[in-house]
């Protein structure tokens, strides 16, 4: 998200939970059918009350919570009033940023204001949201989740003693910014640090953001700092200067980066974010087993349909492990199978095989006590023998698995596919390797023929093949370097081929019937299991492929020094954001991006026709004929953009401007 996100949701508290809706007007459900969301907290408890069929309208910010197919009305900071009108709505959410445009939308629609600091606030949202429309008990839930979340972080650091708690400190910095922000005294992010269990650094009296000196940085001496993940390029300069790296967190590593959307505001999520921290602030002592409030224990089962011969059951298992909940997916064999495992090489004598998913609060934990002991410790947990059990592990969650078969005849295939990209894809001979766990995009292939132990090894082939062209097809980027290349897997993927029953194989290759369908499986797999774990699908906005070539528009605008002077960087910001909402137009920087790709693989050398392209669409902005030389590069401080996009951008960019100085 972009950091004046920081500067409004902190200076007019902007997080959330509705002030003005227990004193609104008596608005009932039968009479609210549409709904236009400007908050994106809003929006997630919405989602989680499964309301989203009465949005209608929603910000650009909330194309990630997989709200596609909504209509996009400007951003959260630059919404468009006559987008929104005609979308008839019944009700609009706005915060208290949006309080100038209140009277313009109370014309045609309710409004309410929201205003959320406190989680009690954000409990009251949600229950008033859910008697608004007959969701009564799915509120209740929520909240007993949430509370639930944080009543068991709560019990666990109680179990810490004070001369062990850390001092906490949240980073706060975007773009060229030359001041290193934290959050005020009173600020709802403080409050996140104490439920963590850590001691948080509190300055002035108020709830926003304020600067910190590095005198003040160094006083405080943290021991663990974090950010949300677009702090981490202001967070790297810093952290490499005198007095702001002299501090116990740098020097030690303890430098943690979330997603913005857990970081940066109370919502429905609040919960998970206060388990993620916690254990990341005290994964040593989350290890230990003194320290358990939770019995480890299978908690329940829920069938899985596989119709092969030789399958005797398959489940997903809940399971508690380390206070905090897994999911695995178990396939029993009728008898000892032969299988060959990317984690553990080819095995024999094997009854089951299986996908082990550990949440987000568990992965630091893991990661210190080592994958063998973590591995052993979830055989343990689930009963299981070592022996004749090959799992895979996995952060996707077991919710999100895709079960795809394909079959030929007699001849039948499963692929069974956990899958998440949004964290550490790559792109293989390109991107650097900074990881040796294992388990994000995790395949497991079973098939109605007795594979030999070629085929085995070949079908591994195959279905990477399937995956990275899967991959290819949604356009998924390297997290590395996003702008220029397109991912081919995750680096830490895993797939296990399981050997079947039936009659013989000896050939899985591409051209085989048989890799034909395990290629066909796979490739259905990942793309299902993606738009599962990540919300990713192939026709997704333009915006948020901008956003995951981590190109921001109003970064783009705040840097272009007439907008600056001529005071209009909201509305051109407005004027752009709903242009590129209309398809005709997202569709030049789609054609773009396919450029960009061609022309960084050196397949496009001469780029003369695009550029007429990009002129001739500027003139179309700007109302009139526009001559080169009447042109700003507003990119050249940044190079990073590949040189079709970065031309398309500056054509909106220029066709925008023009259009505004007239």
């Amino acid at each position: 998200m972009y950091w004046r996100f920081y500067r409004y949701y902190s200076r007019v508290a902007v997080l959330l939970v509705l002030t003005s809706l227990c004193l609104a007007r008596n608005v009932g459900a039968v009479n609210i059918k549409k709904v236009v969301s400007l908050v994106p907290a809003a929006t997630e408890v919405f989602e989680k009350l499964e309301l989203t069929d009465v949005i209608v309208g929603i910000t650009v910010h909330d194309l990630k919570a997989g709200m596609h197919g909504k209509k996009v009305v400007g951003s959260f900071f630059a919404p468009d009033v006559k987008a929104i009108k005609r979308l008839h709505p019944d009700l609009v959410i706005i915060s208290a940023i949006h309080e100038e445009l209140k009277p313009q939308l109370a014309r045609f629609a309710e409004v309410e204001a929201f205003d959320v600091q406190s989680l009690e606030g954000l409990y009251n949202f949600i229950r008033h949201v859910g008697k608004l429309f007959g969701r009564q008990s799915r509120a209740e839930n929520l909240i007993n989740e949430i509370s639930a979340q944080i009543d068991l972080i709560s019990k666990k650091v109680s179990r810490i003693p004070a001369v062990k708690k850390k001092r906490v400190l949240r980073f706060m910095g975007r773009g060229t910014s030359s001041t290193v922000y934290v959050p005020a005294g009173k600020s709802f992010q403080n409050d996140i640090i104490k439920l963590a269990g850590g001691i948080p650094l509190r300055i002035g009296d108020g709830k926003g953001v304020v600067p910190i000196t590095v005198e003040e940085w160094k006083r405080f001496n943290p021991q663990v700092v974090y950010g949300c993940g677009e702090d981490r390029q202001v967070a790297e300069k810093f952290f490499s200067r005198p007095g702001w790296k002299d501090v116990d967190a740098i020097r030690n590593g303890e430098v943690y980066y979330f997603p913005c959307s857990l970081t940066c505001r109370l919502s429905p999520n609040t919960g998970l974010f206060v388990e993620w921290l916690s254990s990341v602030i005290y994964d040593d002592e989350f290890a230990k087993p003194q320290n358990l409030v939770l019995e480890e224990k299978i908690t329940g089962r829920k069938d899985v349909n596989i119709n092969l011969g030789y399958v005797k059951q398959a489940s997903i298992i809940d399971s508690l492990i380390f206070d905090f909940p897994h999911k695995t997916l178990e396939i029993n064999f009728s008898k000892p199978m032969d299988i060959i495992s990317t984690l553990e090489g080819p095995r024999n004598g094997i009854r089951i095989v299986g996908n082990s998913y550990s949440p987000p609060p568990c992965w630091k934990m893991g990661h210190k006590i080592g994958f063998r002991r973590m591995r052993e410790h979830t055989y343990n947990v689930l009963g299981l023998s070592p022996s004749t059990t090959s799992l895979l592990f996995t952060g996707a969650d077991m919710d999100n698995l895709s079960i795809k078969k394909r079959s030929y005849g007699t001849l039948v295939v499963y692929a069974l596919v956990t899958a998440g990209v949004r964290g550490n894809a790559l792109r293989t001979s390109m991107d650097e390797g900074r990881y040796i766990e294992p388990g994000t995009i995790n395949i497991i292939l079973m098939t109605s023929r007795k594979l030999s132990p070629r085929a085995m090894a070949r079908a591994i082939i195959t279905a990477t093949e399937a995956k990275t062209a899967a991959l290819q097809d949604l356009d998924i980027r390297s997290t590395q370097d996003p702008r220029d290349w397109q991912a081919t897997g995750t680096g830490t993927d895993e797939i296990i081929v399981v050997s079947g029953d039936g009659s013989p194989a000896d050939v899985a290759g591409g051209h085989s019937k048989l890799g034909q369908l395990i290629a066909e499986a796979v490739y259905a797999g990942v793309k299902e299991a993606i738009s599962r774990q990540n919300r990713l699908v192939a026709p997704r906005s333009v915006f948020e492929r901008l956003e995951e070539r981590r190109i921001e528009l109003y970064n783009l605008i705040s840097g272009c020094g007439c907008y600056k002077a001529s005071g209009k960087k909201r509305k051109i910001l407005k004027d752009l954001q709903m242009l590129l909402a209309d398809p005709s137009y997202a569709s030049y920087i789609e054609m773009a991006f396919a450029l960009s790709d061609a022309y960084e693989h050196n397949l496009i050398s001469d780029l003369g026709p695009f550029e007429d392209l990009c002129v001739r669409l500027t003139s179309k902005l700007a109302g009139r004929t526009i001559n080169r030389d009447e042109l700003i590069d507003y990119m050249t401080s940044d190079q990073s953009v590949p040189a079709p996009l970065k031309m398309m951008i500056n054509a909106f960019l220029n066709g925008v401007a023009l259009r505004e100085a007239q």
